[in-house]
C-alpha cells in the first residue's frame, strides 16, 4: 500500500512518517508542502492514500481533495489538521478519516489499522476475476508463493537468479534497486511488491526502504536511537534498521 504525505511542517510531516512506519505496513513514497504540486503527481502517478494537512501552499487541502473526489480511481485521502471545524466537509468528501494535530498515538495507531483493513477489503473485491473455480464451481484464491529463483531485469533482458545471490534492495522512487555480489538491477515496482517476491526465511524488511538478505550480514553495528547499521560480507554498504524493526530483528537474529 503506497502513500504520499502533504504536509509544510517538517515536524509534524517526521512524526507522522515514523507513526505510519511503526504502526502499518504502509510504504511512504512521496512528501509535499504544495497543494499543486500534488495535483502534478498525481496526473503520472498512482497513490493508494494520501494523508492531507489542510492549511498548505497554493491549492489548500479541502480544494485539493474536492478536485481529487472527482477522479475516476480515488485514493483514500486521511486529513491530518489542526482545525476541527472543517471536520463535516471533509466527510461529505467521503474522506476516509480527519485526524487532529496534535497526534495522538493511539488514534494514529487504530488509524491505521482500519485503512489498512479497507485496502485489503476492497482490493479483495477487484481481484475476484483473477479467481479459479475449483472443480465443485466454488471460486478458490490462485495461490503466489515467493520462490527461490527470482527475475532480475537489466539492460532489457531478464536475468533468473538464485534468491539467495540477492545481497540487499532499496527503494528509489517508483523502482526498486536489487544487488548482487557484483551487479545492480532495477526491478519496475515498489520495494513492497518486489519483498513479496522473496523467500520469507532468507529476507529481512529492515526499514521502510531497504531489504536485506540476513545470510549476508556480516557484522550489526550498534547505531543511534538503540538501532543497527547493518554491514554485508564481501560488499562495503552499511543498511539501516529502523527503530520501528529494530524488536523484531533482534528476535531474529536472536541478540
Amino acid at each position: 500500500m503506497r502513500a504520499i504525505i502533504v504536509e509544510d511542517e517538517v515536524p509534524a510531516r517526521e512524526e507522522l512518517e515514523y507513526l505510519v512506519e511503526v504502526y502499518s505496513e504502509i510504504e511512504v513514497t512521496h512528501f509535499f508542502d504544495d497543494g499543486l504540486d500534488v495535483l502534478k503527481f498525481l496526473q503520472e502517478h498512482e497513490t493508494d492514500v494520501i494523508f492531507l494537512d489542510i492549511n498548505i501552499p497554493s491549492l489548500n487541502g479541502m480544494l485539493l481533495a474536492s478536485t481529487i473526489s472527482k477522479f475516476t480511481k480515488r485514493p483514500y485521502i486521511v486529513f491530518t489538521t489542526a482545525y476541527k471545524e472543517h471536520a463535516a466537509q471533509a466527510f461529505e468528501l467521503e474522506a476516509f478519516d480527519y485526524v487532529l494535530k496534535p497526534y495522538d498515538e493511539k488514534r494514529i495507531a487504530a488509524m491505521l489499522s482500519r485503512l489498512e483493513s479497507a485496502f485489503k477489503r476492497d482490493q479483495a473485491e477487484t481481484m475476484l476475476p483473477e479467481t479459479q473455480l475449483n472443480s465443485q464451481g466454488l471460486q478458490r484464491e490462485i495461490p503466489s508463493k515467493a520462490s527461490s529463483r527470482i527475475n532480475l531485469k537489466k539492460n532489457d533482458k531478464i536475468i533468473v537468479t538464485d534468491a539467495n545471490d540477492i545481497y540487499y534492495a532499496i527503494a528509489s522512487e517508483k523502482v526498486t534497486l536489487v544487488y548482487t555480489h557484483q551487479e545492480e538491477y532495477t526491478m519496475p515496482m515498489s520495494i513492497t511488491e518486489f519483498d513479496s517476491l522473496l523467500p520469507e526465511d532468507l529476507f529481512f524488511r529492515c526499514h521502510r526502504s531497504y531489504t536485506v538478505n540476513l545470510t549476508k550480514i556480516r557484522e550489526i553495528v550498534p547505531w543511534f536511537n538503540q538501532t543497527y547499521m547493518l554491514r554485508l560480507k564481501d560488499l562495503t554498504v552499511e543498511i539501516p534498521v529502523s527503530r520501528s524493526k529494530v524488536k523484531e530483528f533482534r528476535q531474529i537474529m536472536h541478540l
